[in-house]
């Protein structure tokens, strides 16, 4: 049985796991922005394609990294 606090993982996982949520919120955000639709109560949104393709690239070499560090 592990060690209920696995100190040894825990810097690979917490970096997947911001990779992932890196990942999944931004494209989340380009899906939607590519469909038309807005967030509700902004009154002015602004779409920021490039700093949105930049989160997504950091997100997709995080989660990389951290599922590699966790698989070897």
């Amino acid at each position: 049985m592990g060690d209920i606090f696995d100190f040894e993982n825990l810097l690979p996982e917490l970096i997947l796991g911001l990779g992932l949520a890196l990942l999944v919120g931004n494209g989340l955000a380009w899906w939607r922005h590519r469909q038309g639709k807005t967030p509700a109560g902004v009154e002015n949104p602004e779409y920021r394609g490039g700093r949105v393709a930049f989160l997504v690239l950091v997100g997709v070499l995080m989660t990389t990294w951290g599922a590699v560090s966790l698989l070897t």
